[in-house]
């Protein structure tokens, strides 16, 4: 691993701990921009209040979420890939930003989509040989969300399908690989175990649950993941800053589930 890389790295994993708690921002790309970042600028910063360790946001949103004034002991990752809900071909993210782009904004670490099973899939894992090979040469750290969409495929959590999502990610070069959880930390330990860089789970649809959410966060932990990328079911929360700070306790601090609750204010 290049210095460059290892030194991002640690604007996005703590340095004690080990581990990430990642805020996916890039939602009002895909759909309807959820109400939570609606105002970026309060977003980002009830999320450094909590004790996010980065945030995930595409190119124009980075200008207009005033970090480059404030909240810089938090990580930045510039997410460079795409797609909307309008598209026939909703599935294929394609290339919007670079690696260099990257760069001139201030970015720790950039993230790219890939969707197994998609009709288009060899265009996506040929863009992620691509810009593995970039951040490569720019020391640049390189998270990949992978997810079963679509194909052969009949259920996206099911561990054989979460696992290989891990693993392609790994084997195409990939920091870190975020990935949809299987429900257990009995499955998810199969997922970590084959895959040869750190695993955070993704926060998936919106949960009316604050426990479950906690819950999954605390099995995927028990299971061997380095962390949480959690955005909707954060940002949208009512009592959000509250709930970043029981994350950031989970993840750094080994907090239960119980202890995350009444951080939180819940029963």
């Amino acid at each position: 691993m290049e210095l460059g890389t290892k030194k991002r790295l640690t604007h996005i994993f703590d340095p004690a701990s080990g581990r990430t708690v990642l805020v996916p921002m890039d939602h009002g790309m895909a759909m309807p921009a959820p109400k939570g970042i609606w105002d970026i600028r309060k977003a980002v910063d009830d999320m450094h209040e909590g004790g996010a360790s980065a945030v995930i946001m595409h190119k124009g949103l980075i200008r207009a979420s005033g970090l480059e004034n404030a909240n810089t002991d938090m990580g930045l990752v510039m997410h460079l890939t795409a797609s909307t809900e309008f598209s026939p071909a909703s599935s294929t993210k394609v290339l919007t930003g670079t690696v260099e782009e990257a760069i001139r904004l201030g970015a720790d670490a950039v993230s790219l989509q890939v969707n197994l099973g998609d009709a288009n899939e060899r265009i996506m894992l040929e863009n992620a040989g691509k810009i593995a090979d970039h951040c490569n040469r720019w020391g640049m750290p390189l998270l990949m969300m992978l997810y079963g969409r679509g194909g052969l495929i009949r259920d996206n959590v099911a561990v054989e399908v979460v696992a290989q999502c891990a693993r392609v990610g790994a084997e195409l070069g990939a920091d870190i690989v975020m990935v949809s959880y299987t429900g257990s930390p009995g499955t998810f330990e199969r997922v970590t175990a084959g895959c040869c860089c750190p695993v955070v789970i993704a926060g998936g649809e919106r949960m009316d649950s604050t426990r479950r959410l906690l819950e999954m966060a605390w099995g995927s932990l028990q299971a061997g993941s380095a962390g949480v990328s959690i955005g909707r079911n954060v940002f949208d929360h009512p009592r959000r800053v509250a709930l970043m700070k029981a994350l950031h306790a989970m993840v750094h601090h080994g907090a239960t589930v119980q202890e995350g609750m009444e951080i939180v204010g819940e029963d």
